[in-house]
């Protein structure tokens, strides 16, 4: 395992996994982001791309990130924090919410994730021996959004994430799209995994000795952007 692992705080692990995951929108998509890290994406859309993000919540029209001081307290993400607004935001109740996840009206969604593996499944909820408040909306949303992106820290307290199987319950089965690390992009193709991206600090080495998933890697492998 690479020395250099050490060296990445948390904050340029989330720097790095949002950047990249912001890459990954077309002009005029409509995206909702989970709870955690996914938040941070929204801060790394360029302004003049225009791009609905939506927060399951109630709120069409999230802005950027912003601190308490800057903040209408009565204006959060789902999970909390306080965001600005864009221009032509909207508000609505769960029910609105659910129906726009639901009904395929979700180009994109930015998920975490404790465990993804192989063949697109992704576990997202529980963990065994701790409190569980239940999946949310994560099951509705993943499975009715046109793409599903897992973005996540690579690896957990020293626990691998990504699997050949899952081990926890699975919130969906099959349905990812793509899996952002700081470390890597791995695309879920028809056959498994195809490593398209990794970040010059590592090695193809280090991503074999940090995921049990089967992998190729593509002809057309790249560095990320960190």
């Amino acid at each position: 395992m690479s020395p250099v692992i050490e060296e990445l705080s948390k904050e340029k692990i989330r720097e790095i996994i949002a950047k990249r995951a912001a890459k990954e929108f077309k002009e005029g998509d409509v995206v909702t982001l989970g709870i955690g890290l996914p938040t941070a994406v929204a801060d790394y859309v360029p302004e003049s791309k225009h791009i609905l993000f939506q927060s399951e919540n109630g709120l069409l029209g999230v802005g950027k990130t912003l601190s308490p001081e800057e903040a209408d307290p009565r204006i959060i993400n789902a999970g909390g924090g306080y965001v600005d607004i864009k221009q032509g935001a909207c508000f609505y109740d769960a029910q609105m919410a659910f129906t726009l996840m639901r009904g395929g009206h979700i180009d994109a969604t930015v998920l975490g994730a404790l465990q993804v593996d192989q063949d697109g499944s992704l576990a997202s909820w529980m963990i065994p021996g701790k409190f569980v408040p239940g999946m949310g909306g994560s099951m509705d949303l993943i499975v009715g959004a046109k793409k599903v992106i897992v973005a996540m820290e690579h690896i957990s307290k020293g626990q691998i994430k990504i699997l050949d199987k899952c081990t926890l319950p699975l919130t969906a089965y099959k349905e990812v799209d793509l899996i952002i690390t700081e470390r890597c992009v791995f695309e879920v193709g028809p056959s498994g995994l195809i490593l398209t991206e990794i970040n010059p600090m590592f090695s193809i080495s280090d991503i074999k000795a940090t995921v049990s998933a089967n992998f190729v890697v593509s002809h057309n492998l790249k560095y990320m952007e960190t």
